[in-house]
């Protein structure tokens, strides 16, 4: 157990050991991504007893994971399309997570759903939320509860009188996808798996007819290694066709890319006690409660430009202002915007050109011997993907391989986090914190609070909030780099914090401190600093840059020419689409 605890801590030390064990050992499996359904399969392999590797070119939940509506939902809006099966399962593992998987960072959320039509809607949509609660949607929440007009409107004040005629109110969930991402990768690390980050695959090994492997450049310094596996799972999302173009084998699905933006506004800009589902004419806009924010999104249209760095236009934002306030009563403006972030869903090319139509559902293909692809699907059902992915994988395996088992496997920072919620005011007391930071704390890492904490034994000014994002201790970004795989400024603001999204200045005004703080932890010299806060600084400028532009091709050129955190990232070639 001792050696998983240490595989558990994923740092400098853990990171070299892991570029040791990669070119050394025979895996069963390698998994090339480190978003959530990446790290899922990581995790569902390893607890199968599978010997297991994974590798992500940038960091955990860069990509899409990093970037959704922060729920894990049940997919009401599929009922309509009489998707009654992924309902079903996203119900099933929504419910696991936030009762027995990941209680600390899955929680539920009370959601107002205006009604506008009279006659028709309220019957039809009662309909439909009785269906959504008898196939597990209030199993351990409330079932739906109608509301008049006037009790709507008490629910949520900030909302136009004219703009709704009652209102249901039903409950879903907010997660911080980039922590549970994270948090699951460590789960796999906890259980034996090689996990390693700024790893990115640039070519596939082959015995004969079969992939026997991958080769893998370090993001960081450009070294270069082989890593033997008898099966290979591509988990890369939007770049499933780019790894699958360099394996020179033909994909059994094409994936497509559908930018996704949200805003982020301050609280007190809508007054509302419920999160607040708004119906426009090509999908639904979310308003959700995020802390002190809200986040407000989201978008839906075609990209295909940088994957990395997808850019919200001035147009993105404009749509989005223009939905939501058709329905507050204090209109909301560009000046109200703390943060913005865009995001590419992977979807399965359909024959439609509406990226709306587009399944949701995943798919699953053994491209070739030595070589599995799963793609589509959506957050919620990341466990289901990682399981069938494995199941798919293990024709490839010599040994038997036993069932999946991660329904009964909580993520770090699960167990024990019930009692502990209990002893805030305890925990509080014994390190001189407020009970209210100590929830936050715990609302993020769960029962794992003492092992970031305790950084703060002998240096109490760890203790203390980042100057110029007060939500935070500066221990929370010692430990980011000391335990959760951060490398540079970069992950820790924009993902093991969400400091990038939730304060005006956008990572900008504490970049140099948190520098400070993680410069000893990653073994940063003075210049070092200084190019990790101006490479920031870069970013940001960039992103905020590119949200004044009119469209996606001027703001992605805006957003492209900022300089790289990761200085050895390749670019993939570009194929055709």
């Amino acid at each position: 157990m001792a050696k998983h605890q240490e595989a558990q801590f994923l740092g400098p030390q853990q990171r070299a050991d892991a570029w040791d064990h990669l070119q050394s050992e025979q895996f069963d499996v390698v998994v090339i991504g480190g978003g959530v359904v990446g790290a899922g399969v990581a995790l569902d392999a390893a607890t199968r007893g599978l010997r297991v590797a994974l590798v992500e070119a940038r960091d955990f939940a860069s990509g899409t994971s990093s970037r959704s509506s922060k729920m894990f939902h049940g997919g009401l809006r599929y009922l309509e399309q009489l998707e009654f099966g992924l309902v079903a399962e996203a119900l099933h593992e929504r419910e696991l997570s936030m009762s027995t998987l990941a209680p600390h960072l899955v929680k539920p959320l009370k959601f107002l759903f205006p009604l506008t039509h009279r006659v028709w809607e309220r019957p039809y949509m009662a309909a439909g939320f009785l269906l959504y609660d008898q196939m597990g949607g209030a199993k351990s929440v409330p079932h739906q509860k109608h509301l008049t007009r006037s009790g709507a409107l008490r629910m949520s004040p900030g909302l136009k009188r004219n703009a709704l005629i009652g209102g249901i109110r039903y409950y879903d969930t907010v997660v911080d996808d980039a922590r549970h991402t994270m948090t699951v990768a460590r789960t796999a690390a906890h259980y034996g798996a090689v996990v390693r980050t700024s790893t990115q695959v640039v070519g596939f090994m082959r015995e004969a007819d079969r992939v026997s492997g991958v080769r893998v450049r370090d993001s960081e310094d450009g070294s270069t290694a082989e890593v033997r596996g008898h099966v290979v799972i591509n988990a890369t999302g939007v770049w499933t066709d780019e790894i699958q173009s360099l394996s020179h084998q033909r994909g059994r699905f094409r994936v497509r890319a559908s930018k996704g933006v949200h805003i982020v506004v301050p609280r007190d800009r809508v007054v509302s006690e419920a999160a607040i589902i708004l119906r426009t004419e090509k999908s639904v806009l979310f308003v959700i409660p995020w802390g002190g924010h809200w986040i407000i999104g989201t978008t839906d249209t075609d990209w295909n430009l940088d994957l990395a760095h997808p850019a919200a236009t001035k147009a993105d934002i404009d749509y989005i202002l223009g939905q939501v306030n058709k329905v507050l009563v204090t209109p909301l403006t560009h000046a109200d915007i703390d943060g913005v972030y865009a995001g590419l869903r992977p979807l399965l090319a359909g024959e439609s050109d509406e990226t709306s139509k587009l399944s949701r559902e995943h798919a699953v293909a053994r491209v070739a011997p030595g070589l599995v692809a799963i793609a589509g699907g959506k957050y919620t059902t990341y466990r289901v993907m990682a399981q069938d992915a494995v199941d798919a994988a293990s024709e490839d395996i010599p040994a038997r391989v036993a069932p999946s088992i991660t329904e009964k496997v909580p993520l770090v920072g699960a167990d024990g986090y019930f009692a502990l919620i209990n002893q805030t005011v305890q925990v509080g007391q014994s390190y001189g914190l407020h009970p209210y930071r100590v929830k936050h704390l715990l609302d993020r890492y769960g029962s794992l609070i003492h092992e970031v904490l305790d950084l703060g034994a002998a240096s109490p000014e760890l203790l203390q909030p980042i100057t110029d994002a007060p939500d935070y201790l500066q221990v929370e970004a010692v430990y980011a780099a000391a335990a959760e795989g951060a490398l540079h400024l970069e992950d820790i603001l924009a993902r093991r914090t969400r400091i990038a999204i939730e304060y005006p200045h956008r990572g900008v005004n504490c970049a140099e401190q948190v520098a400070q703080l993680v410069a000893p932890v990653l073994g940063w010299d003075a210049a070092t600093v200084d190019r990790e806060v101006e490479t920031y600084r870069a970013r940001v400028v960039a992103e905020v840059e590119s949200q004044a532009q009119p469209d996606d091709a001027s703001a992605d050129a805006l957003r492209a020419a900022a300089p790289e955190a990761r200085a050895e990232i390749l670019e993939p070639v570009p194929i055709s689409r």
